[in-house]
C-alpha cells in the first residue's frame, strides 16, 4: 500500500513510473468516447471515498470520472456531512473508513489533518490538496510540460504571484524531477523557507527575483494562481490586490520569455487579474490540457497506491 501525500514524500522513481504510466493511460484512450471504461479496469470492484472540505470542481470531477473509468465506484462526501474531526476524531474516521473502501481521497484545509488521517487508516490516502500542498496537479502540470515540450529536467520554470501551495508542490517537483524554479513575487508571500530549502538541498537552483521581466528571462514555462482565496475576506483581497498588480502575466511579460515559453495556470482563474485573457486564450497557453491532465496523472497515483 502507498500513500500519496506529497511530492517530496515520495520516491524520485515511483514519480517518473506515475508520469509514465499517465502518458501511457492518455495515449491509450485516444479515440475513445469520455465515458468508456478503460481497457484494463485496475478499480474494479473497488471503492474510493472523496472527502471535501473545501468546494471543488476539477478535483471532485477528474478524481469520480477516473475512478469510474478504472472500473470502481465512488463516495462523495463533505467535511460537513462527516464532522470531520470534530464529532469523530480523525484517527477513528481513518479506522472507520477503511473498514468500507479501498482508498481516501482528502481535500481539507489543515496539513494535519491528511497527515492523522493516513497513520491511522488502513487503506491508501491521497493528498487531493490541503492549505500547505497541491501534489496531484503539479503531477499534472509537469505531465503536460513534457507533453509539449519534452523532459522537465533541466528547464527553467518561473512563478508569478503568491507563494502558495501550488507553489509549494512546485518546488518539491523541481527537487525530483530536476528543474529549476524562479519565484517573483512580493516578500510578504514569498514560499516557505523549509520548501525553498528542500529543493534547493535536491540540487534545483531556487531563485527569488522580485523584477517580473527579470525573472522571466529564458523561462521555459511560466505559472500563475489566484491572488485571492475563496475564503478572504474583502480587506485581504484588496492588500492582496495592491501587492500582486506587477506581477500579472500579460503580453508584454511573455515577450521577456523564451519564444517558445508555455503558461499554466490550475484554475479556476480570474482573468484579468494575475493573467489576461490574451495570454490565457493565447498560443502559449496550455492551461486545458493542463486541467485535461489531472485526469490522467490522478489515475496512474491511484493505481500507483493499489499496487503497493
Amino acid at each position: 500500500m502507498n500513500h500519496f501525500l506529497d511530492i517530496h514524500k515520495t520516491d524520485k522513481h515511483a514519480l517518473r513510473a506515475i508520469i509514465d504510466d499517465a502518458k501511457a493511460v492518455k495515449s491509450a484512450r485516444v479515440g475513445q468516447p469520455k465515458a468508456a471504461p478503460d481497457a484494463e479496469l485496475p478499480l474494479k470492484d473497488r471503492m474510493v471515498a472523496l472527502i471535501f472540505e473545501k468546494p471543488s470542481t476539477r478535483t471532485r470531477t477528474s478524481f469520480d470520472v477516473g475512478v469510474r473509468q478504472m472500473g470502481g465506484q465512488t463516495m462523495v462526501l463533505s467535511g460537513s456531512e462527516m464532522q470531520l474531526g470534530h464529532g469523530e476524531t480523525i484517527a477513528d474516521t481513518a479506522r472507520v473508513l477503511s473498514r468500507y473502501v479501498d482508498m481516501i481521497m482528502i481535500r481539507t484545509f489543515d496539513e494535519s489533518v491528511l497527515e492523522e488521517m493516513a497513520e491511522y487508516a488502513s487503506v491508501p490516502v491521497i493528498n487531493g490538496l490541503t492549505d500547505r500542498t497541491h501534489p496531484c496537479q503539479i503531477m499534472a502540470d509537469v505531465l503536460t510540460f513534457e507533453e509539449h515540450r519534452g523532459p522537465i529536467a533541466g528547464k527553467k520554470v518561473v512563478w508569478c504571484g503568491d507563494g502558495n501551495n501550488v507553489c509549494a508542490s512546485f518546488l518539491h517537483a523541481a527537487g525530483q524531477f530536476g528543474f529549476d524554479l524562479t519565484f517573483s513575487g512580493p516578500v510578504q508571500l514569498d514560499p516557505e523557507p523549509e520548501f525553498v530549502g528542500w529543493a534547493r538541498g535536491q540540487g534545483s537552483s531556487v531563485v527569488i527575483e522580485r523584477d517580473p521581466a527579470k525573472a522571466v528571462e529564458g523561462a521555459d514555462l511560466i505559472v500563475a494562481d489566484t491572488w485571492v482565496s475563496m475564503h478572504d475576506a474583502q480587506s485581504a483581497r484588496e492588500r492582496r490586490h495592491n501587492m500582486l498588480r506587477p506581477y500579472q502575466v500579460n503580453a508584454e511579460l511573455m515577450r521577456q520569455a523564451k519564444d517558445d515559453a508555455l503558461f499554466m495556470h490550475c484554475l479556476p482563474a480570474h482573468r484579468e487579474e494575475e493573467v489576461t485573457s490574451e495570454i490565457m486564450d493565447g498560443p502559449h497557453s496550455v492551461i486545458w490540457d493542463e486541467a485535461e491532465n489531472r485526469l490522467h496523472a490522478q489515475k496512474a497515483i491511484m493505481k500507483w497506491c493499489l499496487q503497493g
